[in-house]
């Protein structure tokens, strides 16, 4: 059915483009020919001017139509008479110094206007019939004509005019006649012939164009119906390549996009089991002993309830920070997060933070203790993601360090930043289990099991602190030998 689709939409498109192209085709040539006659015709008038431009002149040199401003005796007959020798479709009038038909000479034609403009005359005259002029047509005002003009002088002085029209009704009754033929030949085997050829050549053209159109219609087909392998062929200069690579890029945009989603959700499943495992053993304790409570509340003493009620307490405790870093952790992960980011001295944060946990290693009986610069510059970052960093940081060196070892908090300048590093003397991890131990329940690092009141996302929830920061967490380590963690943060710029 795919299949199917693709070929019809291939095939509808290459009808689209090729009715398209036969329309404009028929347009072009209309308008070609259009253009063509008007062409001609235009060239026609002017050529017959030019080479009857003499006429008037003539008529002069032969007739002496006007005398003293009156039209001569038999000026007519004899203008007849030459008119029908020279050619028999001109018409012929007489006219004043201003332009006021005197008289013509129009067999069985009957003049419309008293008066002709001078001005197309006059403009004939002084360039001697070189230039192509329309004058006024005696017989249908409005309308121009071509004609030859001469003026009738005696002594010098103008007398008049004779204005000859050169394309009369006899002359539009034949155009018409050949137009209609024109038309006629035109639209006849040569005309058909030319379009023929030119369709034929633009569908073979819209065919090859659309070959490559119809091979991405394909694959894009193919990608909809669920083969997300299928890619465009994209060879450099071929047309479409730009849609190609553009395809291909989307595509595999795509793809990562499900590959993403399917490790995200394979991740939420594991979160859901682990949280399950991780929850299901608090709640079990704290069910427990309350139930225990409950029954042998008369027989306990006093001391036996406080430690019951005690470890309750550090139960609902654990409960509650597992929930405050599940929370934290995705509220990082979605993006939720975004670092306020100011200028501090690292160095007094640092300090603050070593004093905090001074007791509570002190009690373990490990040592904490700091190498810290007092000359560090301001660095650019969020004081309270960064403590909460270091936090979890001195956190999870107390857990895996015996009583004995040692931590170090130290710093490291550096050209444009400062390194923060918290290193202890712990049980260390093993070398496959490094790349594994930011992600949150990493059941394959087996320092969990040492401490019960581990959440396992401490590490995870650094991670994403420093990344939403720019920021990269570098880890070292030797079992039996500790470990390190360090990062660096920039200078603040003023």
């Amino acid at each position: 059915m795919a299949k199917n689709n693709t070929v019809n939409g291939g095939i509808s498109l290459f009808w689209k483009l090729s009715t398209t192209f036969l329309v404009l085709l028929l347009m072009v040539g209309a308008v070609h020919i259009t253009l063509s006659i008007s062409a001609s015709d235009q060239y026609y008038l002017k050529r017959n001017q030019k080479l009857n431009a003499n006429i008037a002149q003539s008529i002069i040199q032969e007739v002496k139509p006007i005398i003293n401003g009156e039209v001569t005796k038999n000026a007519l007959d004899d203008i007849m008479h030459h008119m029908m020798a020279v050619n028999p479709s001109i018409e012929v009038y007489l006219l004043d110094k201003t332009g006021y038909i005197l008289s013509h000479v129009a067999p069985y034609k009957k003049v419309k206007l008293k008066t002709v403009s001078l001005a197309p005359i006059q403009e004939f005259i002084d360039n001697n019939g070189e230039e192509f002029v329309q004058g006024d047509d005696p017989r249908k005002p409005g309308e121009l004509q071509i004609f030859s003009a001469a003026a009738i002088t005696d002594n010098d002085e103008v007398q008049g005019y004779v204005y000859v029209v050169l394309a009369g009704e006899d002359y539009y009754a034949v155009a018409s006649n050949l137009w209609d033929e024109y038309i006629t030949s035109l639209g006849g085997s040569s005309m058909v012939i030319t379009l023929v050829a030119a369709l034929v050549i633009g569908l073979i053209a819209i065919w090859f164009i659309t070959r490559n159109l119809r091979g991405i219609i394909d694959v894009v087909r193919r990608f909809q119906d669920g083969d997300l392998e299928a890619r465009i062929s994209a060879k450099s200069g071929k047309e479409f390549n730009t849609l190609s690579l553009a395809f291909n890029d989307m595509a595999d945009t795509i793809v990562g996009n499900i590959e993403n989603l399917k490790s995200m959700e394979n991740l939420r499943r594991e979160l859901v089991g682990n949280v399950s495992h991780d929850l299901r053993t608090p709640l079990a304790v704290i069910h427990g002993y309350i139930e225990t409570l409950m029954i042998k509340k008369d027989q306990l003493s006093i001391e036996e309830r406080d430690k019951y009620l005690a470890i309750i307490l550090s139960s609902t405790e654990k409960l509650k920070k597992m929930v405050a870093e599940l929370f934290e952790l995705s509220k990082l992960e979605s993006k939720q997060v975004h670092p306020k980011k100011e200028p501090f001295f690292i160095n007094e944060l640092l300090q603050d933070v070593v004093q905090k946990y001074l007791i509570l290693a002190r009690k373990k009986g490990v040592l904490i203790q700091s190498v810290i610069s007092n000359n560090i510059e301001l660095v650019n970052a969020d004081i309270a993601l960064i403590e909460r960093v270091l936090q979890n940081l001195i956190d999870n060196a107390l857990k895996f360090t015996p009583e004995g070892g040692t931590i170090t908090i130290k710093t490291n300048e550096m050209d444009s930043a400062v390194e923060i590093q918290v290193a202890d003397t712990g049980v260390g991890i093993p070398e496959e289990q490094i790349p594994f131990v930011f992600d949150r329940y990493h059941i394959g690092d087996k320092r969990l099991s040492l401490d019960k009141n581990t959440t396992g996302l401490g590490l995870a929830i650094v991670k994403k602190i420093l990344e939403i920061h720019d920021a990269t967490i570098n880890l070292s380590s030797k079992l039996n030998q500790g470990t390190s963690f360090s990062f660096q943060l920039p200078y603040h710029q003023a």
